[in-house]
Formats: C-alpha cells, sequence, structure tokens
C-alpha cells in the first residue's frame, strides 16, 4: 500500500508541504526545550565540579559579602582552597553576542588551583599572575572574539562604574574555556570605598565529594548570625539555584512543550479532516471493491504518519543545528546545550504518534460510513 500513500500525498502537495512545514516547526521547538531541559536537570558535569562548593549570600547571588569570609571558610576542616569569585560584566567594543565576555574578577594566584581541570602553560600563568593588568581567556572565548597574547583590551564596566584596561597574558584550556578572569585586587582598586572590600562569591575547593554536605553545614553555620548569613552549595544546585531567578523553569518547558504537542494535534487534525471529507466518495469505492473499513483507516492514518515523519525528521536536523549554534554563545551555561542521545528519536517519534493521533477520528469516520451514503455525497 506505500505507492498507494506517497500518489495520495501528492495530489496536493501544497497541503503536503505545509503541514509536514508545521510538523517541523513543533519538533523544532520540542527539540529546543528538551536540549535546555537536559542541559539544566540531567547533564552530570565534569568530575571536578563534584569537589567544589559555591559560597554565596543567603538572601541572593548579588548581595555581596565581606572579603574576610575567605579565611574563615579557608579553616574549615576538609576545605584546600578558596578564590574570590566576581563577576564583572562588562561590555567590550559594543553589546552584539559575538563581543560579549564572561569576565569575572578572581584571585590569580588561587584560581587555577580551584579549577584544576583548566590547563594552561606554565610562562603564561606566570605572566597572568605577575601582571596587575593580566588577563587568562579561555581558548574557545579567545577564538570567538578573535583575541591573541599580549592583546590589549579595554572593557567598560556595566554592573561596576568603571572601566579596566586589561592585558591578555594567558590563554587557557578546559571543559568551561569560555570565561576570562582578571586580578580581582585590580578591581578593587578601581572602586569607589564603599564598594571595596566585598566579594560576590567563594568558590572552594574541597578534599572529597563525600564531605561536601558536612562542609556545606560548617560554613552556614559559622556565619549564621553573621551579618551576612551565608548558603553553601554545590556548583550544579548553585546553577540551578540561579536559573530560578528567572522563574519556575521546569513548568515553563512543560507548559511550552504541552502548547506545542496541543497545535500540531489541531493543525494535523484539520489538515487530514479536509483530506478525509475530500475523499469520501473514493473512500466509499475502494470499500465497494474489497478493502475492509481497518485498511482505509490506515492508508489514512499512514499518509499523516508519512507527513509527520519527513516534517519531524526536518525539524530534528533543525534542532539540532539550534543546540550546536547554543554550544557556541559566550554564556557558560549554555555549553550543555544539545539533544541527548534519545532525544531526536524521542522528538520524532511524538511527532508522528501526535500525527497519527489526529488522524485517527477522521479516519474511523471514513472506515464507518455507510457505502451508500459515502457514495452519495457530493461536497
Amino acid at each position: 500500500m506505500l505507492a498507494l500513500v506517497l500518489k495520495n500525498l501528492l495530489r496536493n502537495p501544497r497541503r503536503t508541504v505545509l503541514t509536514a512545514l508545521s510538523v517541523t516547526l513543533a519538533t523544532l521547538l520540542l527539540g529546543v526545550l528538551l536540549s535546555v531541559y537536559a542541559a539544566f536537570y540531567l547533564r552530570q558535569g565534569y568530575q571536578e565540579q563534584g569537589i567544589r562548593l559555591i559560597v554565596r549570600h543567603k538572601v541572593s547571588y548579588f548581595v555581596p559579602m565581606p572579603q574576610y569570609y575567605e579565611d574563615q571558610i579557608a579553616r574549615v576542616d576538609g576545605v584546600e582552597e578558596v578564590c574570590i569569585f566576581d563577576y564583572f560584566g562588562g561590555t567590550y567594543i559594543d553589546r552584539r553576542p559575538e563581543h560579549q565576555i564572561p569576565l569575572s574578577a578572581v584571585e590569580p594566584q588561587k584560581i587555577f588551583r580551584v579549577r584544576t581541570e583548566s590547563i594552561v602553560a606554565p610562562e603564561q600563568l606566570q605572566a597572568f599572575q605577575q601582571d596587575r593588568q593580566g588577563m587568562a581567556v579561555g581558548a574557545s572565548l579567545a577564538q570567538r572574539v578573535g583575541l591573541t597574547l599580549g592583546q590589549r583590551i579595554i572593557i567598560q564596566g556595566d554592573r561596576y562604574p568603571v572601566d579596566l584596561e586589561l592585558h591578555v597574558r594567558a590563554i587557557y584550556e578546559g571543559p568551561d574555556d569560555i570565561e576570562a578572569y582578571y586580578h580581582w585586587e585590580y578591581l578593587q582598586e578601581s572602586l569607589p570605598q564603599e564598594l571595596k572590600g566585598q566579594a560576590m562569591v567563594f568558590s572552594v575547593r574541597i578534599d572529597s565529594p563525600a564531605d561536601a554536605g558536612r562542609i556545606s553545614r560548617e560554613i552556614d553555620e559559622h556565619f549564621r548570625n553573621a551579618p551576612a548569613p551565608t548558603r553553601t552549595e554545590t556548583e550544579k544546585a548553585f546553577f540551578l539555584a540561579f536559573i530560578s531567578q528567572i522563574g519556575d523553569v521546569k513548568t515553563f518547558i512543560l507548559s511550552v512543550a504541552l502548547a506545542v504537542a496541543f497545535t500540531l494535534l489541531l493543525v494535523t487534525g484539520n489538515s487530514i479532516a479536509m483530506t478525509v471529507r475530500e475523499r469520501t466518495r473514493e473512500s466509499a469505492v475502494l470499500r465497494t471493491l474489497g478493502f475492509p473499513g481497518p485498511l482505509v483507516a490506515a492508508l489514512i492514518v499512514a499518509e499523516a504518519a508519512a507527513t509527520a515523519a519527513a516534517g519531524g525528521a526536518l525539524g530534528v536536523a533543525l534542532a539540532l543545528g539550534a543546540s550546536a549554534a547554543m554550544r557556541g554563545a559566550s554564556y557558560s551555561f549554555l555549553q550543555g546545550f544539545g539533544l541527548p542521545s534519545w532525544g531526536g528519536p524521542a522528538c520524532l517519534a511524538a511527532g508522528i504518534g501526535l500525527a497519527g493521533a489526529a488522524a485517527a477520528p477522521p479516519a474511523l469516520r471514513a472506515a464507518r460510513m455507510e457505502i451508500v451514503k459515502a457514495l452519495r455525497r457530493q461536497d
């Protein structure tokens, strides 16, 4: 029956193409949503993230803490190293995405002892540490923006009312080589007095992932009655907490996915209903020739499934391209975007399944209609 199905699809190519494109768009949206969900909630991360904690203010990431907290955190049993991490949020050249640089003020002597997964040449590391205006740039970021060793750049402050003149002294490689670091002391020298001596977060390296819960509780208990109480959590938990400030991302993803599925049902169902209505007499002729009702219904559902398969395959391909484009963006939380191995088949199956479900009611009506009445219909 495949030849008959394909011939029927080509009888009205414009309708077939438009229906397939609607499935393409729906599958693309489902693929992107699945990529977002997988990046936020299913990504395992790399091994070194299991031995790092983030200490931030209990109220919000945007509320600073005193600098002297660093020494007290370092005295907790099981803590190997502590480094200040202060996101700068500046602008390089202009605000176009290709010029966005995730720039953070850090302590140059400690940053690569905390982030041990990052690899940097010893001579470059030394140059970065010795230059007060030195800057360490991730290899992927340097390639995207076009930065080279020794280059001088100007960063205009957004979050802080200062402009920085920085020199690229080191280029490092690693899982998160899309960020850039510069000297925290250099930032402090540029700030007004009321903003000095404060840190946004402390990145803490611990000796064992098994001690993460105990160390987190000890740090938070130590600062429980301090002017700036803390919240200590793993890097993944910190990332999810940061994302949650946008809103209930899980509910948003589910709501959009349901809306996409409902729209796909309506579009496909309407297209198939029009097709069945136009071929009422043809269906009656097929049954007169000996085609059983279930086979007539199966041919109609097969048309919908074939259309959805073509549109869904294109949608999955576009979703893979969109995920790759997101991974090339400047923000670190986009680096994990990508359809999981089961994502493409799941999206394709969802498109075909929804199209088949939408085609089932009109197909059953065509199969159950009395032959004589169907032959007499003129519409």
